[in-house]
């Protein structure tokens, strides 16, 4: 079991685990799928490995399914359009227990980063929007890094910005391509449990698994993280 004083900072995905956003990606990815034609099952499963990875990586996931000549921008623009719209009129939801992690972390002075495949121009409106954009001590955007999750490059980055090591840093992810990705670059990785249920895989990747950043605010608060089943 390690304890949390190893740890020197956090370093956050952004969809899924600060905002309740990727049922919105994931509502908007399925109608636009329906109207391509494709069955919802296979749409679903494209959604589970899409979430968290880079635009690159989703459209070759995409174009590995339905060929070369696959139109995914103009796929991908009818989705995000629609979902800014969205966004736009309703604003997003916080997970639960961000703000208290939040809180928690910066009395403790823990640095905080927030590893995002999400490029700089939404991502900054919309954690602005939310008024937490200064919480963190650095953010790296998609599109920053060569190479996106589920590579570590993003996680490795944050990790040189913040001035740690990997291995003092904790990695909380919601997604397979995002728990890969901070596995890879030796972060102590946490998944949170949004829409994606962890496979053999992540099981097997992640340090830990919760429900809620509330259960991982009461690791920190017992004074310790370890491996636990928060299923």
């Amino acid at each position: 079991m390690i304890r949390a004083d190893n740890i020197r900072a956090v370093v956050f995905d952004m969809d899924g685990v600060i905002f309740d956003s990727e049922r919105l990606y994931r509502k908007h990815w399925m109608i636009t799928g329906k109207e391509y034609g494709i069955p919802k099952d296979k749409m679903e499963y494209l959604c589970d490995r899409m979430a968290g990875a880079t635009r690159e990586n989703n459209e070759k996931l995409m174009k590995s399914h339905f060929g070369d000549d696959f139109d995914y921008d103009s796929f991908r623009m009818k989705t995000m359009d629609r979902m800014d719209a969205e966004i736009e009129r309703d604003g997003l939801e916080l997970k639960q227990g961000v703000k208290e992690l939040f809180a928690y972390l910066k009395e403790q002075d823990y640095r905080i980063a927030l590893a995002t495949s999400t490029i700089e121009d939404r991502a900054k409106r919309n954690l602005t929007r939310a008024g937490i954009l200064e919480v963190f001590d650095s953010i790296v955007y998609g599109g920053i890094v060569p190479h996106g999750k589920p590579a570590p490059d993003i996680y490795i980055e944050a990790c040189k910005r913040l001035g740690v090591r990997p291995e003092e840093a904790m990695g909380i992810e919601d997604s397979i391509n995002g728990v890969k990705s901070s596995a890879a670059a030796g972060l102590y990785t946490v998944m949170v449990i949004d829409l994606i249920q962890p496979t053999e895989e992540t099981e097997k990747l992640a340090h830990e698994i919760h429900n809620s950043l509330l259960e991982v605010l009461e690791q920190f608060q017992n004074g310790h993280v370890g491996r636990t089943a928060g299923l």
